[in-house]
């Protein structure tokens, strides 16, 4: 039910271990190898390239015997699948009007379809298909499956596969690994990768998503294998936007397959809690370091073209405003800017803690910049009384107006200084809505905006551990790297209400809209992947299982379904941002009417 319902294809590469134009024992390989996939549920077998016969025979092929063993072979396998729900590609060679073509057939439940033909063999026949260029075929054809699937050799198959030959050299897992992300990418689909020297690639829509190579430790007696479950409602959401994509053709001379979708309750690939990083703290502090990048030289073009002599933003003493406020420094320092144009201002509210405000004006000092306090207090204080709004009711009114004075005072002082306001709000505050319209949610550009919070909270982490010690002119590293820790340790808060008697915060945001590690988790899969609500929450199942339950987690995504669809009229007229990655909820970008109904998805999930 599974994969019938999400869409999901169990396929498998394998490498065996064969013998040179020993066909009986090939043969017997592939028939386990087979036997072995239908136990695990794969719907898609790629076996090695000529794996009945080896590729490396040389003057053997133009043998009648090696030939005609061959399609013996190829009988027993076909025979092998009957009444089994399997499709196995297979590589082979056939005598085709005098030449020895190198071809690839299909062969499901018993029945082998007609033959793709390749590419003639060259001259040395033992490296007959060693390059990538394997568009280079005598016939373009597709194999047409249930669901509009194509399979078949050409970039613009659904389902590509990609057979091997040559032999393993220094940096080839690093080519072939880059060739296929680059491929599935640019052709938004799967790429099956199998070398004859044991390289196994499954691939998709730009990533790696299993592979196996020669060296590896994890071969069993009969060789390696991959098994991956494959999703192609992703890769067909990606395929539908860009338009730039090839049309397909079909051939009527093909014969019609249909691939078996079994179902099972076992999903044979990884689901990260955090899709917007990698899993390892090596690639993560890279992406961060990428990220950060991006975010500093984007707001130094902006500062430039604007020609602002300052940068004016609100510092909170949370995350965002702290990753804001280094991006804003680097920025100035890459423009060659004073850092003292940084007019970072504190302005403490009813809410505000000692912690946070103490770790706002350590950071501050320990960089450098312009440091102002301008409390917001009196001149609240003051506007309650205009509008006629008792100070000591705690409703939205008492929150929100906080938020618009604090952007009221940066927006002005920075039309006195000659700056821009720059925005801390993240992306998951803008596909929540969590923010104050026209308070936090405006600035004159939001430095935060294709950041979620929890990717920032990693940056800040990599900024703390790796980049605090590179940079020359941080005035004092032990003090900021203090600050941005205890930071990091902060409970995310606006500090709008009063803290409690004893001075704590009074407000957590996650009690209110939830764990962000959710809801980036919900932000990936529904703009990035497409994915439904049922498989969003499939999904959430799966990477938070032991951390949190299903009721849990279905009560948080309603409330992102909600809050998304809710939300998006302040969206619709948001400040330009900085985009880091494949998911940007700007204007410029993400188009949906402001009065669009979310409830179909919320109902889809019941």
């Amino acid at each position: 039910m599974i994969k019938n319902d999400f869409n999901y294809l169990r396929t498998s590469c394998c490498s065996l271990s064969l013998g040179k134009a020993n066909v009986t024992r090939n043969v017997e390989e592939i028939l386990k190898a087979v036997k072995a996939a239908v136990e695990n549920g794969v719907s898609l077998l790629v076996l090695p390239p000529m794996a009945i016969t080896s590729p490396f025979c040389g003057n053997l092929f133009f043998q009648n015997h090696l030939y005609n063993m061959q399609y013996a072979g190829i009988k027993s396998i076909a025979d092998a699948t009957r009444d089994k729900d399997i499709t196995v590609m297979l590589n082979y060679y056939e005598k085709s009007g005098g030449k020895y073509i190198n071809s690839l057939c299909v062969i499901q439940n018993g029945k082998i379809s007609d033959s793709i033909s390749i590419r003639d063999f060259d001259a040395d026949l033992s490296e007959y298909f060693v390059d990538s260029d394997h568009n280079r075929c005598h016939k373009s054809r597709f194999i047409d499956f249930d669901r509009d699937i194509s399979i078949g050799m050409n970039d613009d198959c659904d389902i590509q596969v990609i057979f091997d030959t040559a032999p393993y050299k220094i940096g080839k897992k690093d080519y072939y690994e880059s060739l296929a992300k680059i491929k599935s990418g640019e052709n938004c689909n799967v790429i099956l990768f199998s070398g004859s020297d044991g390289i196994l690639i499954i691939a998709g829509a730009g990533e790696i998503l299993s592979s196996a190579y020669p060296f590896d430790e994890n071969a069993d007696d009969n060789g390696r294998k991959i098994v991956y479950d494959v999703d192609l409602d992703l890769t067909a959401y990606k395929k539908a936007k860009n338009r730039a994509m090839k049309s397909k053709e079909s051939y009527n001379d093909i014969e019609i397959l249909r691939l078996a979708f079994p179902d099972g309750d076992k999903l044979y690939r990884k689901i990260s809690q955090s899709p917007f990083l990698p899993a390892s703290q090596e690639k993560s502090y890279r992406n961060c370091e990428e990220i950060f990048n991006i975010q500093v030289q984007k707001l130094a073009e902006r500062i430039a073209y604007t020609n602002s002599k300052t940068s004016v933003l609100g510092i909170s003493g949370g995350l965002d405003s702290t990753l804001a406020l280094l991006t804003t420094v680097y920025a100035h320092d890459k423009l060659g800017k004073p850092l003292t144009d940084v007019i970072a201002i504190t302005m403490p509210g009813f809410g505000t803690t000692d912690r946070t405000y103490q770790n706002a004006l350590q950071m501050m000092n320990s960089l450098g910049v312009t440091s102002r306090e301008i409390s917001i207090v009196n001149a609240v204080k003051q506007h309650f009384s205009d509008i006629d709004h008792p100070a000591d009711v705690h409703d939205i009114t008492y929150e929100n107006a906080q938020a618009r004075e604090r952007t009221q005072i940066l927006m002005d002082v920075a039309n006195r200084e000659r700056g821009i306001v720059i925005g801390t709000g993240d992306l998951s505050e803008i596909a929540l809505g969590w923010c104050t319209y026209n308070g936090d949610h405006m600035s004159m550009y939001g430095s935060n905006a294709g950041v979620p919070k929890t990717v920032i909270q990693e940056v800040i982490r990599w900024f703390a551990e790796e980049k605090i010690s590179k940079s020359e002119f941080i005035q004092d590293p032990k003090v900021l790297k203090k600050a941005l820790l205890d930071i990091l340790s902060t409970p995310i808060s606006p500090e709008l209400l009063p803290p409690d008697s004893q001075g704590n915060m009074n407000q957590k945001t996650e009690d209110n809209v939830g764990h962000y590690a959710l809801h980036a988790f919900f932000i990936y899969h529904t703009i990035r992947n497409g994915a439904t609500p049922r498989k969003v929450l499939f999904l959430a199942k799966i990477a938070f299982d032991g951390i949190f339950d299903e009721d849990t987690i279905r009560k948080w995504l309603k409330i992102f379904y909600k809050r998304f669809f809710g939300q998006q009229f302040k969206r619709t007229c948001s400040p330009d941002g900085t985009a880091v990655g494949s998911v940007d909820l700007s204007n410029a970008n993400w188009t949906m009417a402001s009065d669009t109904f979310g409830d179909e998805w919320i109902d889809e999930m019941e």
